[in-house]
């Protein structure tokens, strides 16, 4: 069984997504992981094409938050304001997404999986057995991803908002629900209460 969850940045899609596949016995994949880790691969590696370097790096995930680059553990290194920057611009680039879009489905094929992103429900995996949209207000999203980070609210708002319009309005996989997702507010929810409502609309499919 596949679970996808999407969403905008701050809206706990990691948090919940690993708290589900806890709780469910299922494993977590985390596809946000993939393209920060050609964002940090094009900052590194600036003269080559965000394609090219996608389709040749070995990125591996453990389920647990762990990210192995080319079998160098990054799972902090890909989590810096400068990173998810980068990753946000190569995520707009079609032969990026052509390539982590085939990678992901190449690891959700067999099993049980939480998978979480911008386009699980929408590319990735439109057949999910269940697609769950999770959004909140942005001020709350700024909060959250500021505390995450260590980072200025405002900093972080106005960065946010580029972000969201740029994911929301590129031409490859654009941030939006999928037909038939549930689309859940988590403003002012704890991760336990998202999990549970999750776990409320599954029973019921």
């Amino acid at each position: 069984m596949l679970i996808a969850i999407d969403g905008p940045a701050g809206a706990g899609k990691s948090t919940v997504s690993r708290a589900l596949a806890h709780r469910l016995g299922f494993t977590y994949l985390d596809s946000g992981a993939m393209y920060r880790c050609v964002g940090l691969l094009s900052l590194e590696r600036p003269g080559e094409p965000p394609a090219t370097l996608a389709a040749g790096a070995r990125i591996e995930l453990d389920g647990n938050g762990r990210v192995r680059l080319d079998g160098e553990d990054v799972s902090e290194a890909i989590r810096t304001p400068e990173v998810s920057e980068a990753a946000s611009r190569v995520a707009a680039d079609q032969g990026v997404r052509e390539a982590l879009v085939a990678k992901q489905r190449e690891l959700i094929a067999a099993g049980d999986w939480v998978a979480e992103g911008r386009d699980i429900g929408t590319v990735v995996a439109p057949d999910a057995a269940l697609k769950v949209f999770l959004t909140a207000d942005p001020r709350e999203r700024a909060r959250r991803r500021a505390v995450e980070l260590g980072a200025n609210e405002a900093t972080v708002l106005a960065e946010q908002t580029i972000r969201d319009e740029r994911d929301s309005t590129r031409a490859h996989s654009p941030l939006q629900a999928a037909p038939g997702a549930v689309v859940l507010d988590t403003t002012g929810l704890t991760v336990e209460q998202v999990v549970e409502r999750i776990v409320g609309i599954l029973d019921r499919c």
